[in-house]
C-alpha cells in the first residue's frame, strides 16, 4: 500500500487556538508528524466548551477536553513545555533542530526572548521551514497589535458584504479567516519545501490574518478595484449572478442558482413564465443583474406555488442548480457526503477528515487530539 504524502516530515507546533493548529492537524491528516508543544494549561481550547468529551488517559486517570479543541487537534502528539524552565526550553531547542517544520503564532517578538523566534533557530537548523502566523503580520504600522478572527473579519470587509442589507453586518459562521489563514499556511509550507527540495535551504513565512482575510475577498474586492464602485451586503443575492440567491416555496426556502443563460431559460419554463427570456432586460445575465429588481419579485411569486422539495427535484431534472438550506446535522447526514467518507471517529471521537482524497496516498486518520503531554520528547537531530 501506498504511503501517506508526507510520511517521514516532522511538524513542531508551537500554536493554539485555531490558525496554527489547523496548519498542523491538515499536515498530520497528510502523514506528517506533527508534535504539539503546550503550555503546562495547555492550548486554550481545551476549556472552550461546551460540549466537552471525556475519554481515560494512558495513566488510567481521565482528560475532559471541550469538543473545539478535537476539531483542530487531531493525529498530534502533545508535550509540554515551560518556556521559562531552562531545562525544558533546552529539550525543546534539541527538539526543533531535528524537525523540518514550525508553527507558531506568538505575538509579533513574542518568542525570540527564549530565542525561540526564526532568526535564533535557522543557523542551528538551516533547513527548517518556519512558519509565523499574526494578526496583521511581521512588518507594518498594525504588527505588533493581537488580532483575531472576529476582529479581522469586520476589518477585513467581509462583515460589510454579509448579512440583510437592512440589517447590522454580520459575521460568518465559523472562524473563516482563521481556518483560510490555516489553508494558505499549509501551501505555504509545501511550496517552501518544495523549494528547500532545490536550494537545501529552509525559510521564514510570513502569514497575516488581516492579509488572507482581504485575500479570498475575490470577485467582492476586484469589482472595486476595477469598477470604482464599493460593494455592500446584498443578503442572499449575488453581486455578478441573477438568478443566484434564496427563494421562497410553500414550505420554506430554497436556494435557486442560474449560472447561464441556458439554465435562466430552463428555470423560467418550470415556473411556467416562458415570456421572460424573451425579454430584452432579461435575456442576458448582465440585464438580469441590472433589471433585479424587476425581476426577483417575479421569480419568487411564481416559486411561492411550489413546495420545496418538489420544485428541487424539478429544477434538478431541468438541469437547474436548485438546493436546500441545511442545518449542521443535515449537511452531516448528507448522502454524499457519507458515501465520500467525510465523517471519520478516530478512537471513538467524531470528526472531519481534510477533505482531499488522492488516486494512491491515503490519508492518516487513526488518532483523536492528542491528551495534554500524553507525547514523548524525541531528541535527534537533523
Amino acid at each position: 500500500m501506498s504511503e501517506a504524502p508526507l510520511k517521514g516530515l516532522r511538524v513542531v507546533e508551537l500554536a493554539r487556538i485555531l490558525a496554527g493548529p489547523w496548519i498542523g492537524q491538515t499536515l498530520a491528516d497528510l502523514g506528517a508528524e506533527v508534535i504539539k508543544v503546550e503550555a503546562p494549561e495547555g492550548d486554550d481550547t481545551r476549556r472552550w466548551g461546551p460540549p466537552f468529551i471525556e475519554r481515560p488517559r494512558a495513566d488510567g486517570s481521565t482528560e475532559t477536553v471541550a469538543a473545539y479543541f478535537h476539531a483542530a487537534n487531531r493525529g498530534k502528539r502533545s508535550i509540554i513545555c515551560d518556556f521559562n524552565d531552562a531545562g525544558d526550553l533546552e529539550r525543546l531547542k534539541t527538539l526543533i533542530d531535528g524537525a523540518d517544520v514550525l508553527v507558531e503564532n506568538f505575538k509579533l517578538g513574542g518568542l525570540r526572548r527564549f530565542g525561540l523566534d526564526y532568526a535564533s533557530l535557522a543557523p542551528r537548523n538551516p533547513r527548517l521551514v518556519y512558519a509565523s502566523i499574526t494578526g496583521f503580520g511581521q512588518d507594518g504600522p498594525r504588527a505588533a497589535q493581537p488580532g483575531y478572527d472576529f476582529l479581522i473579519q469586520g476589518m477585513s470587509g467581509i462583515m460589510d458584504l454579509t448579512g440583510d442589507p437592512r440589517g447590522e453586518p454580520q459575521k460568518v459562521g465559523v472562524a473563516w479567516i482563521d481556518i483560510f489563514t490555516g489553508l494558505y499556511g499549509v501551501i505555504a509550507v509545501q511550496a517552501a519545501l518544495a523549494e528547500r527540495a532545490r536550494s537545501g535551504q529552509g525559510q521564514h513565512l510570513d502569514l497575516s490574518l488581516l492579509d488572507c482575510g482581504v485575500a479570498v475577498l475575490a470577485n467582492q474586492a476586484t469589482n472595486y478595484l476595477l469598477g470604482s464602485k464599493v460593494p455592500h451586503r446584498l443578503g442572499n443575492a449575488h453581486p455578478n449572478i441573477v438568478p443566484y440567491q434564496l427563494f421562497p416555496a410553500s414550505d420554506g426556502h430554497l436556494i435557486i442558482a442560474c449560472g447561464n443563460d441556458r439554465q435562466f431559460a430552463a428555470l423560467c419554463r418550470v415556473l411556467d413564465l416562458p415570456d421572460l427570456p424573451a425579454d430584452p432586460d432579461f435575456a442576458s445575465n448582465g440585464g438580469r443583474v441590472s433589471h433585479r429588481e424587476r425581476l426577483i419579485p417575479l421569480l419568487s411569486q411564481a416559486t411561492r406555488r411550489f413546495a420545496r422539495a418538489d420544485l428541487i427535484a424539478t429544477l434538478e431534472a431541468a438541469g437547474v442548480p436548485g438546493g436546500p438550506v441545511n442545518d449542521v446535522a443535515e449537511a452531516l447526514a448528507e448522502p454524499q457526503l457519507r458515501a465520500r467518507g467525510l465523517q471519520i471517529a478516530p478512537e471513538g471521537i467524531a470528526g472531519l477528515r481534510t477533505p482531499i482524497r488522492f488516486s494512491r496516498s491515503p490519508l492518516v486518520t487513526d488518532r483523536a487530539a492528542p491528551a495534554l503531554g500524553e507525547g514523548e520528547w524525541r531528541f535527534e537531530t537533523a
